[in-house]
């Protein structure tokens, strides 16, 4: 008899979707509002053509890629699902329809392709963007997905990490491969002797809040199920956000001498970063101590690009990548057995072994990533040509490439 979904976990997993897709246009808010006036269209151009290609991707062959069977050493999956071919309304993944698990791993796919577009906003040739998309998500996404995310991708199948909702895949990953794309691209156009500052900050509120909403999703949905497991994820993923901006403003305050309303965005998504893998394996108190830390180190770590000269324009590797990078570590200290049903972390009597391996995944990912995304992003630039025209980026990618303005400040007058 085939297995048969059970309603509860479909009706979560359909809503933690749903969720996690509003973290699209989240993220297209937040971006928008963090760049100058001139370019806040071509950000969310950026982020919501990041949506159309990945969608297009996973059902053709991405999905197969990812999550397919496994074609040998746990690196890659085949091809025979490519086109969702034998999957219909009654095959089931786990406890829920096959069909809405892969859209949700769709929606994974796709904000983190999207969060690429905050290393190089102001200056990306958007046809390029596009096609970078595509290749991305097959050569870079799939492969660390299926590594991750199956049983038999060798992260998973040898190294027996704990990452719940994708420290690794999403945020190791879009930091490591938006740091690879700045460099390669080069930074803007007056960086670090020009103004560059956010042109709507709610803008950036409103984003920041849309993308903490559908964090929910991002992280409970990844349980898979209506269950305990989601539960605490849920409840960790709102402590860990809410220590993330404490963290970020004692830095800022110290540092700069202000509070400031983009240092609040930015250290509740610095704490919802950093908690995404670890927050099925951290109790609550640990979680306040991981998103305290992560508001903390990545509020200084975004300092760090204007001294390194690294024009990563909205933080993608201060935020993502050191944010995801020091989650998914911490849980090699801070992991219960309670929460994970087995595996402890060191403060708890695990031993090394668990930080030893949740270490080697992330350094492994993250230098994979960043490889395969400058040797794409190169190749791209050196043919087709990623960077725009000094005249475009002086005057502005919305008109330029898009023909319109954010707002008609004439018609306003």
């Amino acid at each position: 008899m085939p297995a048969q979904p059970d309603s509860g976990d479909t009706a979560w997993l359909l809503v933690s979707a749903a969720m996690v897709l509003l973290m699209i246009p989240g993220l297209a808010l937040f971006y928008g509002g963090m760049v100058r006036i001139k370019s806040t269209l071509n950000m969310l151009m950026m982020t919501f053509a990041a949506l159309a290609v990945v969608s297009v991707v996973w059902v053709l062959y991405g999905y197969s890629l990812a999550f397919g069977p496994d074609t040998g050493h746990g690196l890659i999956g085949d091809l025979s699902l490519a086109g969702m071919a034998g999957i219909g309304p009654d095959s089931v993944t786990g406890s829920s329809p096959t069909l809405i698990f892969a859209a949700f791993q769709m929606m994974f796919a796709i904000i983190t392709a999207a969060l690429l577009s905050g290393a190089i906003a102001d200056r990306a040739r958007f046809s390029t963007w596009v096609i970078f998309v595509a290749a991305w998500v097959t050569l870079v996404y799939a492969p660390i997905a299926h590594w991750v995310f199956t049983p038999d991708g060798w992260i998973a199948h040898h190294l027996r990490i704990l990452d719940l909702a994708g420290g690794t895949v999403v945020e190791i990953n879009s930091g490591a491969s938006g740091l690879a794309l700045a460099i390669v691209l080069g930074p803007r156009l007056g960086f670090r002797s020009e103004p560059m500052r956010p042109h709507s900050l709610p803008l950036v509120v409103l984003g920041a809040g849309l993308l903490w909403f559908g964090w929910f999703g991002f992280n409970a949905g990844s349980a898979l199920a209506a269950n305990g497991s989601a539960a605490l994820a849920f409840f960790n993923t709102q402590v860990s956000g809410a220590a993330g901006i404490a963290g970020w403003l004692l830095i800022e305050r110290r540092r700069d001498g202000h509070a400031t309303t983009l240092g609040a965005a930015s250290g509740a998504v610095a704490g919802l970063v950093a908690i995404t893998p670890a927050c099925g394996s951290v109790n609550p108190l640990g979680a306040l101590l991981i998103g305290l830390a992560a508001g903390a180190l990545c509020g200084y770590a975004v300092g760090l690009k204007h001294r390194l000269g690294l024009d990563d324009s909205l933080d993608v590797a201060g935020v993502h990548g050191v944010g995801g990078f020091l989650g998914t570590v911490l849980i090699g200290l801070l992991a219960t057995a309670t929460a994970t049903g087995g595996p402890r972390g060191l403060f708890f009597g695990g031993g090394f072994s668990l930080v030893g391996r949740q270490t080697l995944a992330a350094v492994t990912v993250a230098l994979f990533a960043f490889g395969a995304t400058w040797v794409i992003a190169t190749v791209l630039h050196r043919t087709v040509g990623f960077r725009v025209t000094p005249e475009h980026e002086h005057g502005g990618l919305d008109l330029a490439v898009h023909g319109e303005s954010a707002y008609d400040l004439a018609g306003a007058t």
